[in-house]
């Protein structure tokens, strides 16, 4: 018999089966704070820092000096910090997720994980951050820990602009400066172009996420790129992948100044452009469920951009 999922599980984009269903509630709520049932979003978080490590030329596993064991931590880093990062604003978002459909059911508003065990279980994620920043050069671990600030500021910007898809586009894109910082030991043009490419990118598809809220966000006053750009959503979210792939296509140039090097960012810019083609911002029933799986299918862009970047970073190991 199928028992009947608490309260506390039923979030309308959640992934999780499994263990984390099987886990006893307390477990099963901190696990749910931290969205490890929801792994797109440290998928989202690590790519960025994989294309650093590859366009920096440190990713190509047959050449003397690769660094996939960085990689790996980077992953790793990705998994505790988005975690921390979600336990944090859901900490400070706790009265407005009360307010909205999609996240009163959320561990604390819900009232299955305490105020005081969401901030130990955040320490807890901060310290698995902390052991994958002693495994970072000196100059790297300063670059990551300077995210601290810009990560904090993070949930209190839906209050006060209508982009703050922008602000999570700088700390989600953080790990790109790290990778890259950590491989060339210093902050380049190209990883600057690459940066700036990432915002972009991440402008465009945390818009198409913010789809699933623009009625609650507009009753409660939560601003958002998606309320902002009004009808004009589906030509906002292409705009912002054009300058993307502008932006990397750039950032490729300055590390090989070649047409084929170019060229190796046609398979991400096909599946932004299907994104784009494909996306449909009406409030027609389903439409949430079709901007959520549009929403997700950016942790394939982000490989085919990792793949384009270890093409591209190849070059630079004659």
């Amino acid at each position: 018999m199928q028992t009947k999922p608490s309260h506390a599980e039923i979030v309308p984009d959640s992934e999780h089966r499994g263990l984390v269903g099987r886990l006893p509630p307390t477990l099963r709520g901190l696990a749910l704070l931290a969205r490890f049932d929801r792994p797109i979003g440290w998928w989202l978080l690590f790519w960025p820092g994989a294309w650093g490590v590859a366009l920096a030329g440190g990713a190509p596993p047959w050449i003397e000096g690769s660094r996939w064991d960085l990689i790996l931590w980077l992953l790793l880093g990705s998994i505790a910090m988005r975690g921390a990062g979600c336990v944090f604003n859901d900490i400070v978002d706790r009265d407005l997720d009360a307010q909205v459909a999609r996240t009163r059911a959320r561990p604390i508003p819900s009232g299955l994980v305490s105020i005081k065990l969401a901030w130990i279980w955040l320490v807890a994620l901060c310290l698995i951050g902390f052991a994958v920043l002693l495994q970072l050069t000196f100059f790297a671990a300063v670059v990551a820990l300077a995210s601290l600030a810009p990560v904090a500021a993070y949930p209190f910007m839906k209050r006060i602009t209508w982009w703050p898809q922008a602000w999570l586009g700088i700390v989600f894109s953080w790990a790109l400066l790290v990778g890259w910082s950590d491989i060339a030991g210093g902050l380049d043009t190209p990883m600057w172009l690459l940066y700036a490419g990432s915002i972009a990118w991440v402008i465009g598809y945390d818009t198409i996420y913010a789809l699933q809220d623009r009625e609650d966000d507009a009753m409660i006053g939560v601003r958002s790129s998606a309320l902002r750009m009004g009808s004009h959503v589906k030509a906002g979210v292409g705009i912002f992948y054009v300058a993307a792939v502008a932006l990397w296509a750039a950032a490729f140039w300055q590390v090989r100044p070649d047409p084929l090097a170019i060229a190796a960012l046609v398979p991400v810019a096909l599946h932004l452009a299907w994104q784009v083609v494909t996306l449909k911002p009406d409030t027609h029933e389903g439409a949430g469920t079709a901007a959520l799986a549009r929403f997700r299918a950016n942790r394939f862009a982000g490989l085919l951009m990792f793949l384009a970047c270890v093409v591209v970073g190849t070059s630079l190991h004659p």
